[in-house]
């Protein structure tokens, strides 16, 4: 049977009818030489053996199944794996004006969701990778588990795992696509009284070949066992999900548009981690309320006054039972108080807000609220999504020092999408190194550097805490 779309992908996939809430992902990796390409080439090949959809591209089903990831016979490695030289001077601007461009552009929706180039010409002599990723092929957590595939703990590159056997394109037939999905949505649709026709219900077993369905316990949608108060928090939980935003809090950040503008800054971890656990939070409270700092400073720099601002911040549903890659968040959204000055009290707020949405009630039913909102028209999507003004993502990286190819990496940075904010920003970890990737909307913020050094400032005060 054919491998269908979970339902938090196919909604991730569906809203970029709206090229304001595309979902790439790209990252930088800074190495301190020219690595191997031929070992690195190797490594890609080796993981898209191992990952399926490395080697899939997305087709459409008859509705109203969800789409489904194919492999087809036109797969060329040397497409997603390419290398080029950096343009004069050789800066980490000229890598991130690379990347810049990578970002906006979308994929050639016939072939697999990722693309990397290996960038030499560096000035003193470095290198970098930039890395370009669909998130419905994998989130932060994953792309960390398949980099770990990239990645030697040493300069010898070689000796790694043997390359498995491609995996065989399998033939299909013009009723294909229609048997599985009749197939998928007749075991979605039977079953114990409470199931609904939705998608994300059932999944397909890879290893057996067999279909299981996926349970979302017991106290909502027709258990037998519900209160009417766990029923009626739920339903709450829900619509505090998936309410739509009528506009932005912030009265300065209000337009979106197509162009995006990226940019890095670099924090020591131990000092991030000191400063919030100093005002009983987490590195994480630390980080929100760093990115509303610099929120806030911006604004003042605008003769603006500003309050508590819309954010979205991911939230990992990721098990260890769960394969590499693949994409197992959810997107929850709360207001942040950005207009608070003191950055203690700033970071005890977003601590218990944060430990609200953790807490949510429609965390377990993420699948089913995601193939509910599939089924609704996509001004509704857009109005979920596109007046939050900034996202926040903390991806726990790589905690040693590691190889690429032979050359050390020196440092990397995660630029997750905009979806229809003003900002992204996401917080990526290298050893002992907190790596901000800064990705802007220019239509909502146009004064770039003003905005870079205001989130710098932003940053300085948490720090101050842990002095």
């Amino acid at each position: 049977m054919t491998a269908f779309m979970r339902a938090s992908d196919a909604f991730t996939w569906a809203m970029e009818t709206d090229p304001r809430l595309r979902s790439t992902v790209v990252s930088v990796v800074l190495l301190d030489g020219p690595p191997d390409f031929d070992e690195v080439r190797e490594r890609f090949d080796l993981i898209s053996r191992k990952l399926p959809m490395f080697r899939q591209r997305v087709v459409q089903s008859p509705a109203p199944a969800p789409p489904r990831w194919e492999y087809y016979r036109g797969f060329e490695l040397d497409y997603h794996v390419r290398r080029a030289a950096a343009p004069a001077p050789g800066t980490l601007d000229a890598v991130l004006e690379m990347a810049r461009v990578a970002e906006m552009q979308d994929f050639d929706r016939a072939r697999a969701l990722w693309e990397t180039t290996v960038v030499t010409g560096l000035d003193n002599g470095g290198a970098a990778m930039i890395c370009k990723f669909h998130h419905a092929l994998t989130d932060g957590v994953g792309g960390v588990q398949i980099a770990m595939n990239l990645f030697s703990l040493s300069a010898d590159s070689h000796g790694h795992e043997s390359l498995p056997a491609e995996p065989r394109v399998p033939g299909s037939s013009t009723f294909s696509g229609y048997r599985d999905t009749w197939r998928y949505d007749a075991y979605a649709a039977t079953g114990k009284p409470g199931w609904f026709l939705f998608d994300g219900l059932v999944k397909h077993d890879l290893r057996t070949g067999g279909l299981e369905r996926i349970s979302f316990g017991d106290g909502v949608f027709g258990s037998e066992t519900a209160t009417a108060r766990s029923a009626a928090a739920t339903a709450a939980s829900v619509y505090r999900t998936v309410r739509p935003i009528n506009r932005p809090g912030s009265p300065l950040v209000t337009e979106r548009g197509l162009t995006r503008r990226l940019g890095v800054h670099e924090v020591p971890m131990p000092l991030l981690r000191e400063a919030a656990h100093r005002c009983g939070g987490a590195l994480n409270d630390a980080f929100v309320a760093g990115v509303a700092g610099g929120l806030r400073l911006y604004h003042e720099k605008h003769g603006v006054a500003v309050g508590d601002l819309h954010l979205t911040m991911p939230i990992s549903l990721r098990t260890n039972a769960d394969d590499m890659g693949g994409n197992r968040i959810t997107l929850m959204r709360f207001d942040v108080p950005v207009g608070e000055a003191d950055p203690a009290a700033r970071i005890r707020a977003v601590h218990q807000r944060t430990g609200a949405v953790r807490d949510e009630q429609s965390l377990p039913y993420t699948q089913l609220i995601a193939a509910a909102l599939n089924l609704m028209p996509r001004w509704y999507i857009g109005s979920v999504l596109r007046h939050v003004d900034f996202l926040a993502s903390d991806v726990p990286g790589v905690p040693v020092p590691v190889y690429l190819g032979g050359a050390p990496v020196r440092a990397q940075y995660a630029f997750g999408p905009t979806i229809g904010a003003a900002v992204n920003v996401t917080l990526l970890t290298y050893v002992d190194t907190c790596a901000l990737g800064v990705n802007v909307d220019t239509t909502a913020i146009p004064d770039f550097d003003v905005f870079h050094a205001a989130l710098v400032a932003g940053f300085d005060e948490i720090l101050s805490l842990a002095s």
